[in-house]
């Protein structure tokens, strides 16, 4: 008795020792991973401080994005260079505006049309994708064909036709790039919904008689929320460089506002008389967010593959 005492007694030692383990998430265990990946978190921290500049940077600044400064007017070789005392910290254009300012009101803009556009995209498309998929048959059937259909159409002449029609503004620049991207989306949502409608709790709703709609809201939809986020951060980059590119041919914001397309074509333009600050700068921007949403895409697509769990 006194030995089966002793060892009962280590049992409970050991047992004592024994830490409780804890249940990880998807979500968890997606985390993790991200911030394991080391240029996806410089990546998110480059990211976060453009947009903290962009919302920072006029409690800074000394000059309005319409100001003109008539003190550096005149040769244009002799445009205001990039200083501290006069308050012109990115320099000025070729109309003496500041240059800082406007680079804050670029940043704005050109990152408002690329995340409200992704996201008009990433509504639409979900919502298309997986009615079409979920009820699939002839409904999917037609559905798809339209999708091709206007997949055939030129992206960009369509974007390019409804500005000239409707007037250049950054409503239709929301509306022309996210109501023609979600095509994609659509297709990628569809094809994951052929797959998550087979699954046991799907089957499982539709035999106790919950209504198809519902399925897709409560069930469809939410297991596809890991692929949309890394589609919608890879979406908004291609948003933004649509967007500057359509700013470039002079068919995007009209003044006074801009944005890194405008400023990047202005720097362009007056490149020849050495102002090279005006294209710099304005591309600087231009680069980093792009790169960064570019990492932070890969980061959650690795991150949220189950393969890597």
């Amino acid at each position: 008795m006194i030995i089966l005492n002793k060892k009962f007694n280590e049992i409970e030692k050991n047992i004592s020792k024994i830490q409780k383990v804890k249940g990880r998430s998807l979500w968890h265990d997606a985390r993790v991973r991200f911030f394991k990946n080391k240029a996806a978190v410089v990546s998110l921290t480059t990211l976060f401080l453009v947009l903290l500049f962009s919302f920072l940077g006029p409690i800074f600044a000394k000059w309005s994005n319409e100001e003109i400064d008539w003190s550096v007017l005149g040769d244009i070789s002799t445009l205001g260079y990039p200083s501290i005392e006069t308050g012109h910290y990115f320099g000025t254009d070729e109309l003496g505006r500041d240059l800082f300012s406007r680079v804050i009101q670029g940043t704005k803009i050109s990152l408002m049309v690329g995340i409200v556009g992704a996201l008009i995209a990433v509504v639409v498309g979900t919502i298309y994708g997986a009615t079409a998929g979920y009820f699939g048959g002839r409904i999917d059937s037609i559905m798809m064909r339209i999708v091709d259909i206007l997949m055939s159409i030129p992206y960009m002449f369509v974007l390019i036709l409804l500005l000239v029609i409707f007037g250049r503004s950054i409503l239709m620049l929301f509306i022309g790039i996210g109501l023609v991207s979600w095509l994609d989306m659509a297709r990628i949502v569809r094809g994951q919904t052929l797959s998550i409608k087979k699954k046991e709790y799907v089957e499982a709703a539709i035999t106790i008689g919950v209504s198809h709609f519902t399925i897709i809201r409560r069930h469809i939809i939410p297991n596809l929320l890991g692929v949309v986020a890394v589609y919608a951060t890879l979406l908004v980059p291609g948003m933004i460089l649509t967007e500057s590119f359509i700013s470039f041919l002079g068919l995007g914001v009209q003044e006074p506002n801009t944005s890194w397309g405008a400023l990047i074509s202005e720097g362009a333009g007056t490149m020849r008389y050495g102002t090279l600050w005006q294209l710099l700068f304005p591309l600087f921007f231009f680069v980093i967010s792009l790169f960064s949403f570019f990492f932070i895409g890969d980061g959650l697509r690795d991150a949220l593959d189950p393969k890597d769990r």
